[in-house]
């Protein structure tokens, strides 16, 4: 038994230290003073957003790209993948009015999905970049210069990744959590990441890719419900660098019901546990720089969540006063500094992004006991969701977030 406790504990410290080091790397990088580029020439830029019955979102999202600021080519893709509302009205009105929006229908076919309707677009498009946003996001103007600028500018990069904000934050409980967490792990980790190990991960929008290394891949894995991660892997494995561009920022709608949320986070991890398997199979994931991004992968969606559940144990065997045997830490104490971090890295992520307000100071001392507790559920569900399906012999079926209409959104061009 105190051996285990021993593992535990030095696993423990392992990751606060790692996190701990991303953080504080992340915020001096944040910090620093963003270096204005300008190109001489600007490559051609295809924008792939995929949908599926998106009406109640798409006409922002398609005013928002209408007013992107690009100097070079830029031709927008909606890849309407058999959607049965009015998408494909809105979408050719305006067609109509916007020469480069384009209208793409994408054939029905098997597995459904995000990967192959991407897939397709890049079959029906030639641009030198291409760059995928999801259908309920608004970048602003800049957002995607910036990471064609990042991208030219940094060598061997095979594209750029951007922040990803929560445009409904302030909605609700569940809504402010979320946004928090994307300050955190969307952002100040990435950002220390790229600055100590000059990795960088795809955020499955406001992302650039080159899609001469895309081809070189062998395209988007069909069968990756996280295919963001997949691909992040599979391009550190080549040796490209992803850029991460602070100052390239769009917004997006987050869940504002726990069902949606919960569906939501439930492919994002049966995704990664794809991706944990094929690692296991796969040793290029585990040479080089892409050594650090699958032992964080690892960390993040299987070793955390199970010292989380730890942690719970140890919290409950503490306050009762039990002495474990053969351990000379108090389990109480280490309970106390997990927290103690956990919380530090939030509240560096509202100082440095400049959100610090009251409210999101409370947030952030309650989401260790609340929101980072919905992760054990997540983890559970997700296990038996991937285990079962492999059983099985099935494919586990793409389960599209709902859209909603938010409170001053417009619905007409």
């Amino acid at each position: 038994m105190s051996v285990l406790l021993y593992i535990i504990t030095v696993f423990f410290w392992g990751m606060i230290l790692f996190y701990s080091l991303l953080t504080t790397a992340g915020v001096k990088q944040r910090s620093s003073k963003q270096q204005t580029i300008q190109l001489e020439h600007y490559p051609s830029v295809a924008v792939l957003i995929p949908a599926h019955n998106e009406g109640v979102v798409i006409t922002d999202t398609l005013r928002a790209m209408s007013e992107l600021r690009y100097p070079g080519k830029l031709e927008i893709y909606l890849l309407d993948d058999q959607s049965t509302d009015n998408t494909a009205e809105i979408v050719q009105e305006f067609s109509s009015v916007f020469s480069h929006i384009h209208y793409i229908p994408v054939p029905d076919g098997k597995p459904k999905g995000k990967s192959r309707v991407l897939n397709y677009g890049l079959h029906i498009s030639d641009s030198y970049y291409f760059a995928v946003y999801d259908a309920d996001n608004q970048p602003e103007p800049d957002a995607l210069v910036r990471l064609v600028e990042a991208a030219e500018t940094t060598g061997k990069a095979a594209g750029a990744v951007g922040y990803v904000k929560t445009k409904n934050m302030f909605t609700n409980v569940l809504t402010r959590m979320i946004g928090l967490e994307f300050q955190v792990f969307q952002l100040l980790m990435q950002s220390g990441r790229w600055a100590l190990f000059k990795l960088g991960s795809l955020a499955g929008t406001n992302m650039l890719l080159k899609r001469a290394v895309l081809k070189e891949l062998g395209g988007y894995d069909v069968h990756a419900l996280a295919e963001d991660a997949e691909l992040t892997v599979r391009i550190t494995a080549a040796g490209y660098l992803l850029p991460v561009v602070a100052n390239s920022r769009t917004f997006e709608q987050e869940p504002e019901k726990l069902r949606t949320f919960i569906k939501q986070r439930t492919r994002w991890l049966t995704g990664n546990i794809y991706l944990l398997e094929k690692s296991l199979h796969d040793f290029s994931h585990w040479k080089g720089k892409t050594f650090f991004l699958s032992i964080q992968h690892l960390m993040t969606y299987l070793l955390f969540v199970l010292l989380l559940l730890v942690s719970d144990v140890m919290f409950v065997i503490g306050l009762s006063g039990y002495e474990m045997p053969n351990i000379q830490v108090p389990i109480i104490l280490l309970w106390s500094m997990s927290y103690i971090v956990y919380t530090s890295y939030f509240l560096a992520a509202i100082a440095v992004d400049r959100n610090v307000s009251l409210a999101n100071i409370v947030f952030v001392f309650i989401m260790y006991f609340t929101y980072a507790q919905l992760f054990i559920l997540l983890l559970l569900r997700s296990l038996k969701q991937y285990v079962w399906s492999r059983l099985k012999g099935t494919t586990i079926e793409w389960d599209k977030t709902k859209r909603f209409k938010q409170k001053g959104q417009t619905n007409e061009k």
